[in-house]
This record gives structure tokens, C-alpha cells and sequence, in this order.
């Protein structure tokens, strides 16, 4: 690899941005994104962070606690999860529930920041971040529920959806174009791995230095390297898997269909021969009421050019009575 290969941010989220000394990495990138300075104080545990040997995973998280004690939950998902909103809303949830201690008021939740870095196509829309906030909104007067003047001084903010996680989603699958703006600048490196010169974004300057592959040791560029090839062949298996499962869905459909043909071809012959069935029983029991008819006229002496008329039949028909 070249000097000024970096380290993609999933990896530096496994290794590096753990050690203190390259959280100015992780402050930086937070800061773009919530738009206000953040340092951070601690990192927590979180599934990302647990030693084991995840390597083929395509997932990665890292928890961390800032200054002010709100959480920061930074995951990347390399690979679609179609369940992944309930995913995200149940992380936040569980980091709610879980670090606020046993008998503490409702007062002491944590504010919870759940930041999700997607690189594949979740949902459908035309941007490349999204936020979700929670707010209420009246149903007669489209007003959105405040808090009062009690509650700001007492929880030190202005808006009731600042008491409630937030979500972002930055989806950079297919982000390519750099820019003067600091989030663009880190959209752009997440999704191409690259950091061109001129970056100013808050945290890139720091990753320019910290997150190239040449500084690593011997031993974590082997990792890397593995890590690497881990990824590319688990996209190659699941897009061989995907084409698998295609084919097979064609050809099971095809069986299918003729099965479900042969089905519905055997009840339609079924009912229309039911229908012709009963048609031409009509018939015949219509011709045997006029021939029977037809025997009673003769026999009381009714002229047969009456009965001809009257039951529609033939001379010779009626001869043969």
C-alpha cells in the first residue's frame, strides 16, 4: 500500500479511535455532525467493544460518554439489514434503560445520540443524511408541545426533543463529490477512504496523521490486511448467495406456476363442465317434457297440426308416439 493510504473508519472504530490519544478523531467527526463542539470524557462498553474476534462482521460500534455525560453511539453497517430503523431505535432504547442507576428520577436519563454510518441503500430517499427527532405536535393547532420555563432551568435545555434520542443516518455508499463543507469533507472520506489535502473539516487533520496504514505496526497492518479480505469476501458471498437464491426463486416459481396452472386449468374444466352439464340437461329435459306433451295431446285427439305448432315438433315426431 501506498504511504498516504488511510485506514478505513470502520477499522480505526475497531482499533484505533479506542486509545485517547486519536480521540480527536472521533471529536472531530461528532463535532461536524451535531454542529457544536464535544469532547469526550470516557468510552464505554457497547457490543463494538467487547474483546472477541469479529473480524468477518460487517458491523462495527464504538460508545462513547462526552463531557456533559450524553451518550454517543457510532455504528457502521456494511451490509443491508432490512429490519435496521428497529435495530437503531432498540440500541438507543437499551443505552436509555441501561445507564441510568436504580432508583435515580427520571430526571437523570441520558441523552442518547445514536449515529449511524450506512453503506448500503436503507429505505428510499434522495439525501445522504438524515435526522430524526422526536417532538409533539398538536392535532388541532399543529403547535409543537415546549417545555416550561421550570423545565429548561431545571433541564438545561430549551426543546423537549433534546431530552429524547436523536438519530442519524449518514448513508455514503455512493458518495464521491468533495467540498468546502466540513460534513461533505467527512462523507467523502467515509465513503472513498481518502483525505485530499485541503481538508479542513474539524477531526480530519488529526485522522491525516492518525489513521495512515504506514503507521501502524507489522502486526496490525497484517490484521488490516485480513480484515480487508474478510470484507471483500463476504460481499462476494452474499452477492453470490443473492444470485443463488434468485435462481433458484425463478425456478421454484416456474414449478410453482405450472403446479398452480395445472390447478386452476383442472377447476375451470370443472366448473365448465359442470356449466355444460347443466345446459344440456335442460335440454333434454326440456324435449322430454314435449315429447310427453305431445304423446297426451295425441292420445285426447288434439289435430297434429296443433300439436306441431304448439311444442315446435315434426311430423315424424310425433308419428313415432
Amino acid at each position: 500500500m501506498r504511504d498516504k493510504t488511510f485506514i478505513s473508519f470502520d477499522w480505526a472504530l475497531k482499533r484505533l479511535l479506542r486509545d485517547k490519544a486519536n480521540f480527536g478523531v472521533l471529536e472531530g467527526f461528532v463535532s461536524t455532525l451535531l454542529e457544536r463542539p464535544v469532547k469526550i470524557h470516557r468510552l464505554l462498553e457497547s457490543e463494538g467493544n467487547k474483546e472477541r474476534d469479529d473480524s468477518k462482521m460487517n458491523r462495527v460500534d464504538l460508545l462513547a460518554e462526552d463531557e456533559d455525560g450524553e451518550l454517543l453511539l457510532v455504528e457502521v453497517q456494511g451490509e443491508s439489514e432490512y429490519a435496521y430503523f428497529q435495530r437503531i431505535l432498540f440500541g438507543a432504547s437499551k443505552l436509555v434503560t441501561e445507564y441510568i442507576d436504580s432508583g435515580k428520577n427520571y430526571e437523570n436519563v441520558k441523552k442518547v445520540y445514536s449515529i449511524n454510518i450506512v453503506y448500503f441503500d436503507l429505505g428510499q430517499g434522495k439525501d445522504f443524511i438524515y435526522r430524526g427527532r422526536t417532538e409533539f405536535r398538536g392535532e388541532h393547532y399543529d403547535d409543537v408541545l415546549q417545555l416550561s420555563t421550570f423545565q429548561k432551568q431545571k433541564f438545561g435545555v430549551d426543546s423537549v426533543y433534546k431530552l429524547f434520542p436523536e438519530y442519524i443516518i449518514l448513508k455514503v455508499n455512493d458518495f464521491n463529490r468533495w467540498s468546502k463543507v466540513p460534513l461533505e469533507q467527512w462523507c467523502y472520506f467515509l465513503a472513498n477512504t481518502d483525505i485530499p489535502e485541503d481538508a479542513n473539516a474539524p477531526g480530519l487533520q488529526e485522522a491525516r496523521e492518525k489513521l495512515l496504514f504506514v503507521k501502524m505496526s507489522r502486526e496490525e497492518q497484517m490484521a488490516y490486511r485480513r480484515y480487508i479480505d474478510d470484507r471483500v469476501i463476504l460481499a462476494d458471498q452474499i452477492v453470490t448467495a443473492r444470485g443463488e437464491g434468485k435462481l433458484e426463486g425463478r425456478a421454484e416459481g416456474r414449478v410453482e406456476g405450472r403446479a398452480e396452472g395445472r390447478a386452476e386449468g383442472l377447476a375451470e374444466g370443472l366448473a365448465e363442465g359442470r356449466e355444460e352439464g347443466r345446459a344440456e340437461g335442460l335440454a333434454e329435459g326440456r324435449a322430454e317434457e314435449r315429447i310427453a306433451n305431445a304423446r297426451s295431446l295425441k292420445e285426447n285427439g288434439v289435430p297434429m297440426d296443433i300439436i306441431i305448432k304448439s311444442l315446435s315438433l315434426t311430423e315424424s315426431d310425433i308419428a313415432q308416439l
